[in-house]
C-alpha cells in the first residue's frame, strides 16, 4: 500500500513539474502558428507521441494544420498510472497496436479553435493522468490563441479607423497641391494617435494640420478623432493658428480623460506666398526648395495640447514657388537612442530631385529615411502652392 501510495505520489509530482513547464513553453509569443508549434512540442516531448495541432481560422471553418512534432529519444518520461506500463515483449507475436488521443483547443465551454492529437504505435493506450496533461496544455494554448485573436481584432478596428480618418482630410483650395501618407507602426502595425488635416479658409488660404496623440491602440484613435473634430470646429473661425491652438488646449485641459498630444498648424497663403506657423509641442517642418534641398524650419515650441498652460507663438515665412513644405510626425525621424538633433538633420540632408512635387516628396522621404520599418507610426503631409497658368 505504501508503495502504491509512493508511485501515486510520484506520478503528481511528474505531471505537477509538467504543468508549471507548460506554462513557460507555450504561448511566449501573440503568434498563432509559433503557438501551436510549441504546444505540439510539448505534447510530443512530454507524451512520446506523434503530436498534430489542427487550427481553424474562424468559427465553423474547416481545420487546418498548423504545426506537427514527433517524439525524440532525449524526451523525458512520460506521464504513467501508478504501476508503470506493461513490460513489452522480447518478440512481438503482433503488429504493435496504435493509439490515438484528440482533446479539443478551447477553454471549458467555449467553441473550439481546433484541436490537439496525440498518436502512438505500441505501449499501452493513453493513461487517465496523459489525458488530463494534454487537456491542460490545449487549454493554456486555447487561451493564449483566444487573447491574440481579440488583441488583432482590436488593432484593426483602430488600424481601420485611423486609416479611414487619415484618408479623407478636408479639401484645400485648388491653388494649393497636397500629398500626404500613414504608416502603421512595426510588424503588427500597431497603430497610434497620428493625423493629417487640411482645413480650407476664406481668402484662398488653407490650414494644414499634423498631430500626434501620445500613445497607441484603439483609445489614442479615439481620441485622435476628438481633436480632429475640435480643431475642425476651431479652425472654421479663421483664427491665425497660435490662437487656434490656444482655443483647442483650453479646451482639451477640461477633459481629463482625454490624452495630451502635439500638433502643428500652418496657414498657407497662396496669394502672399507666405506659411504662418504655430507649434504644440511638435516637431519643426521642413522646406523643399526648387533645387531639391531642405531647410527646417525655426519656429519656437509651445507645450502639448491638453495642459492648459497656452503660450503659442505664430511664425512667418515666404514659401516661393516651387518649394514643398512637409510637415510631419516623430516617427519619421526619431530613431531609439538617438539625439533628436541628430534625427532632424539627417532630414535636413536630403536631396531630392528638382522640382519634386508633394507625392514624390512624401514617396522619397519615406523611403530614404526608412519609414516603411519605423518603431513608430508615421503621419506625413506635404504641399506645393500651385502654379498659376499664364494669362
Amino acid at each position: 500500500m505504501a508503495e502504491r501510495d509512493a508511485e501515486r505520489t510520484e506520478a503528481l509530482l511528474t505531471r505537477v513539474r509538467a504543468l508549471e513547464q507548460a506554462i513557460g513553453e507555450i504561448g511566449t509569443t501573440l503568434d498563432e502558428t509559433n503557438t501551436c508549434r510549441e504546444l505540439a512540442a510539448f505534447a510530443a516531448r512530454h507524451l512520446r507521441a506523434a503530436a498534430a495541432v489542427d487550427l481553424a481560422t474562424e468559427p465553423g471553418a474547416p481545420l487546418r494544420r498548423a504545426a506537427r512534432a514527433a517524439p525524440t529519444a532525449s524526451d523525458p518520461d512520460p506521464v504513467e498510472p501508478p504501476g508503470g506500463t506493461p513490460a513489452a515483449h522480447t518478440r512481438p507475436l503482433a503488429p504493435p497496436a496504435a493509439h490515438r488521443l484528440s482533446v479539443p483547443l478551447a477553454v471549458h465551454d467555449e467553441t473550439p479553435l481546433g484541436a490537439v492529437t496525440l498518436s502512438r504505435t505500441g505501449g499501452g493506450p493513453f493513461s487517465g493522468d496523459e489525458a488530463a496533461l494534454l487537456r491542460h496544455a490545449a487549454r493554456l494554448a486555447a487561451q493564449h490563441l483566444a487573447h491574440a485573436r481579440r488583441l488583432a481584432a482590436t488593432e484593426d478596428t483602430a488600424l481601420h479607423l485611423q486609416r479611414a480618418l487619415v484618408a479623407e482630410p478636408g479639401r484645400p483650395h485648388p491653388n494649393l497641391e497636397i500629398a500626404g501618407g500613414y504608416l502603421p507602426a512595426g510588424p503588427r502595425a500597431l497603430v497610434g494617435g497620428d493625423w493629417f488635416e487640411t482645413v480650407r479658409l476664406h481668402f484662398g488660404r488653407s490650414l494644414l494640420v499634423v498631430g500626434d496623440v501620445m500613445g497607441h491602440g484603439l483609445d489614442a484613435a479615439v481620441d485622435m478623432n476628438a481633436y480632429r473634430t475640435a480643431l475642425r470646429e476651431v479652425a472654421a473661425t479663421d483664427l491665425p493658428p497660435h490662437r487656434v491652438l490656444r482655443h483647442l488646449d483650453s479646451v482639451v485641459a477640461e477633459d481629463d480623460a482625454r490624452r495630451p498630444a502635439t500638433c502643428l498648424l500652418v496657414r498657407v497663403d497662396p496669394a502672399r506666398g507666405a506659411a504662418t506657423f504655430a507649434s504644440a509641442g511638435h516637431l519643426p517642418p521642413v522646406v523643399f526648395g526648387a533645387d531639391g534641398s531642405a531647410e527646417l524650419v525655426d519656429l519656437p515650441v509651445g507645450p502639448p495640447l491638453g495642459t492648459g498652460v497656452g503660450g503659442y507663438e505664430p511664425t512667418t515665412r515666404p514659401l516661393n514657388p516651387g518649394d514643398t513644405l512637409l510637415i510631419f510626425t516623430d516617427g519619421l525621424v526619431e530613431r531609439r537612442g538617438e539625439d533628436i538633433d541628430v534625427s532632424l538633420a539627417r532630414l535636413a540632408a536630403l536631396r531630392l530631385p528638382e522640382d519634386s512635387g508633394p507625392g514624390q516628396v512624401v514617396d522619397e522621404v519615406l523611403r530614404r529615411l526608412g519609414a516603411h520599418g519605423a518603431e513608430d507610426d508615421v503621419a506625413v503631409l506635404a504641399a506645393r502652392i500651385r502654379a498659376r497658368a499664364p494669362q
